[in-house]
């Protein structure tokens, strides 16, 4: 099959795996930092199933490298993001936050120290290197910013390590959790981490040749015939049932840290600066306003997910949003992930949310939803 029927003209990036995965059989795209992204491989209950019950393959290139080298790498990453990383190693991963002058949230990309001088940022969808060229621009200190030739895939579920092992060998499949390493495949070097976007067990592939991609993908999908490992894309409700966060939609430049629980991210003690630590500082004196939650509410299955945010009211008044709803076939209820009034924020609150179908009752509980100690992911 042919990408110009998902075409929408050369602004629109491929994937160095978009005709693997055509030839695989994605039946539809989503446009994700300027290039297409599988989105349809069929039924997406049967996705989360492949997901969680064996091992799917996805092509999340999406993700860009912003790279930033040169003699200041360090200190210039420490700059742009919020969390204390002094003490990261080279073949370390950090969840981290990177937040303007007023504390908003410019992205939540993953950083890799690759080396003591060059660091990548695996990014959500935003434009990242633009902000960190423009930062540089005035920063005054010795750094490089491009977009490498990296394109990473994401091998997730429970047979992910059984398939990694008899593709790539012993030494990626025993990574411990959110480390990497380089591995040679077909005189490529790739690197492979222990992360992902699932909340499963699961590992990254970082290809550093964009025409190898088709290769690499049908090389993985063989060695993962026996284990039963499907082409996929990634999970909405697995993702929702884990309460991860997807930029744009339930993070934005209006959300702080703090509004979303993400206090540990922030470190505002650590002696090095970084932009928006003064603001960060007022906002957390000042606490937050709104907070997000996890919801559950009433109702038939909802139909995929939300494409706008749904009102929550209480008492006819509007005391939130919610910013990703879906239905989990696994608890067999419809979650929510929503932003809602601190004074509304409590567990076991009721209000009502306007959905595309009509009012329905809604109840904040606990999140995530499901395997609250993240104990699939960080398995030994």
């Amino acid at each position: 099959m042919s990408n110009q029927k998902f075409s929408f003209g050369t602004q629109v990036r491929k994937s160095p795996y978009t005709d693997a995965a055509l030839k695989w059989g994605a039946q539809g795209f989503s446009v994700y930092n300027h290039m297409y992204i599988p989105r349809d491989f069929g039924d997406p209950v049967q996705n989360f199933w492949n997901l969680v019950n064996d091992a799917i393959l996805c092509d999340v290139a999406v993700e860009r490298q912003v790279e930033i080298s040169g003699p200041d790498a360090a200190k210039f990453t420490q700059f742009i993001c919020c969390r204390d990383l002094s003490q990261t190693e080279v073949g370390q991963c950090k969840y981290v936050i990177l937040t303007d002058q007023n504390g908003g949230i410019i992205n939540d990309p993953i950083l890799l120290k690759v080396a003591e001088d060059k660091f990548w940022l695996s990014i959500a969808d935003s434009d990242v290197i633009l902000w960190a060229k423009g930062v540089a621009a005035c920063a005054n200190m010795d750094v490089t910013i491009t977009e490498p030739d990296v394109s990473p895939l994401q091998l997730q579920g429970p047979k992910s390590r059984d398939i990694l092992r008899k593709a790539f060998g012993d030494a990626p499949a025993e990574l411990r959790y959110y480390r990497f390493m380089t591995v040679e495949w077909e005189g490529i070097p790739l690197i492979i981490s222990r992360t992902g976007w699932s909340s499963e067990l699961g590992y990254e592939i970082f290809l550093t040749d964009g025409s190898k991609g088709t290769a690499l993908f049908d090389y993985i999908m063989s060695c993962g015939e026996e284990e039963g490992l499907q082409p996929g894309h990634t999970s909405s409700i697995r993702r929702i049932e884990a309460a991860m966060l997807s930029y744009q939609a339930d993070m934005t430049l209006t959300e702080n840290p703090f509004e979303l629980g993400m206090d540990r991210l922030v470190d505002l003690d650590m002696d090095a600066d970084f932009i928006g630590k003064d603001a960060l500082k007022a906002l957390k004196a000042a606490g937050p306003s709104r907070l997000q939650v996890g919801m559950v509410f009433d109702g038939p299955p909802i139909s995929g997910s939300n494409d706008y945010f749904w009102p929550v009211l209480k008492d006819g008044a509007v005391i939130g949003k919610v910013t990703s709803a879906v239905y989990s076939p696994r608890l067999e209820k419809n979650i929510a992930l929503a932003l809602v009034d601190a004074s509304h924020s409590a567990i076991g609150t009721t209000a009502h949310l306007e959905s595309d179908d009509g009012q329905r009752q809604c109840e904040i509980v606990p999140k995530p939803f499901y395997d609250p100690k993240k104990s699939l992911a960080a398995q030994s």
